[in-house]
């Protein structure tokens, strides 16, 4: 009862009453004298006055349960309605069937709550699409607001920021952003720099950051609205390969160059020099000779390294593969090497397993490269007095496939640990104060080797130890690879 009294209807009907009331009081007022002094039966007519007084106090309460029911009642459906819209619940609709305003204040209703809906489902169709975006990106992305606090990820992101946690933390912003924005982390610290020139000069930025070994290339972007600047989104890649790549390039064309300009050079000197008459014998004129022969043969044979090498990368050599008896294969390298062993008085041992070392798919010239070059690389690092040994076996790999494994072991110099990922590549030289002359290689042996081992499908490694020795182990699948 207490509620009706604050709604308009009740309002309405005190301030009816209250009017009536007062009209009639007024009347009483003035009239009853009167009639009480000109009419006979005053009595009756005072009763008629009381019975009006009561039908109107009637009509004015019908009246407001009339309004109660037109204005009060579809008012409170309305209140509902838009306090349920409040809530979420956007597929809220009015019933109210009037041709009144309140009919139309409904239709109205009904009408903005369909667009909302519409609205707030097209918000989200486009929340989903980016996040679908974001989530199948390979390149992290990361949202941050003016003040710096992270705002959105995509999952690579989020790698990120928890690879870069614990880069450059500062307790004291760290705190301060855990008050502002609970839940938030901070821009990590390798973007602070490029955040801040950001919000400093405006415009997009890119570069290149090192993290870890690693190389990002990042592009930073500001987040405008209304001309004002109110964050910035960075997307990052890992570029860390390319950019070995193209280092590896670099020195590659260097190292051709390099290697091809030390014989050029020694071959015109040698040749100005037999041109001016500047030998005083036909003996020094021969050694002469044999020195630019020398260099046009060893010339010879790094071009036809490096053209077998870019065949070999670019998957253009068609490698014949028939089966192969490996063991008559190490039998006839060892005696190759036998002779300069004995020259060198290194002593070259040869250790087989007794069964069978028949593999399904082999190119034996190939393959004979590939001793030959490992035991030529074991004999120009081992003195004289020393040992390298030749060891297969047939062995049951962890996929449970038969494998032959081969290891070749020396008692050279070793080779250190930070140049051991890379001896495999072409041109690189684990000890930095040997020259190429010295050595007598092109500096693409191991690089052939690993492209011809793995076109049969094995894998090489080496194991090394300064001042020990190495080893390096050559796996060979025993079965034909089959593919699917």
């Amino acid at each position: 009862m207490k509620r009706f009294w604050r709604t308009l209807v009740g309002k309405l009907w005190i301030t009816i009453i209250c009017l009536v009331a007062s009209v009639l009081i007024i009347m009483g007022l003035f009239l009853l004298p009167y009639i009480d002094t000109n009419f006979t039966n005053s009595g009756a007519i005072k009763k008629l006055f009381t019975l009006v007084s009561m039908i109107g106090f009637s009509m004015t309460t019908f009246f407001a349960l009339l309004l109660f029911n037109k204005i009060t009642l579809p008012m409170q459906q309305l209140i509902r309605a838009a306090d349920s819209v409040r809530k979420g619940r956007y597929d809220t609709r009015l019933s109210l069937r009037t041709s009144d305003e309140i009919g139309e204040l409904a239709n109205s209703f009904n009408h903005m709550a369909e667009e909302l809906e519409n609205t707030i489902r097209s918000l989200n169709h486009e929340k989903e699409h980016l996040s679908s975006v974001l989530r199948s990106m390979n390149d992290a992305v990361i949202t941050m607001d003016i003040e710096g606090s992270v705002i959105l990820t995509n999952p690579p992101g989020d790698a990120i920021m928890q690879s870069w946690s614990s880069l450059g933390e500062d307790q004291e912003t760290e705190a301060h952003t855990a008050t502002l924005h609970p839940g938030r982390s901070r821009v990590p610290e390798p973007l602070l720099p490029m955040f801040h020139r950001l919000l400093s000069e405006g415009g997009d930025h890119s570069m290149n950051i090192h993290v870890k070994q690693n190389v990002w290339s990042v592009h930073m972007a500001p987040l405008a609205s209304d001309g004002d600047v109110r964050g910035a989104v960075a997307v990052l890649r890992n570029v860390t390969e390319e950019v070995r790549l193209e280092k590896m390039r670099r020195d590659f064309v260097a190292n051709v160059s390099h290697e091809i300009r030390t014989p050029l050079s020694m071959m015109q000197g040698y040749s100005e020099a037999l041109l001016d008459g500047m030998a005083a014998s036909p003996e020094e004129s021969e050694e002469l000779i044999q020195v630019i022969h020398d260099e046009s043969l060893r010339m010879g044979r790094l071009v036809k390294d490096l053209l077998d090498l870019a065949r070999m990368e670019a998957g253009h050599t068609d490698i014949v593969m028939r089966p192969l008896d490996f063991k008559e294969l190490l039998e006839r390298v060892y005696r190759k090497f036998s002779v300069r062993a004995k020259d060198r008085e290194i002593d070259l041992v040869l250790s087989c397993a007794q069964e069978s070392l028949v593999i399904e798919e082999g190119n034996e010239d190939r393959l004979e490269q590939v001793l030959t070059n490992l035991l030529d690389n074991a004999f120009r690092h081992t003195p004289g007095g020393k040992r390298i040994e030749i060891s297969a076996a047939r062995v049951s790999s962890s996929r449970g496939s038969q494998e032959i494994h081969v290891d070749i072991k020396d008692e050279g110099a070793g080779i250190p640990p930070d140049d051991l990922p890379f001896i495999f590549e072409r041109f690189y030289k684990a000890d930095k104060a040997r020259v190429r002359e010295e050595s007598g290689g092109t500096g693409l042996g191991l690089a052939i080797v690993k492209n011809i081992v793995e076109a049969h499908h094995g894998t090489i490694s080496a194991v090394s130890e300064v001042g020990k020795g190495t080893t390096f182990q050559l796996h060979l699948p025993v079965e034909r690879k089959q593919y699917e």
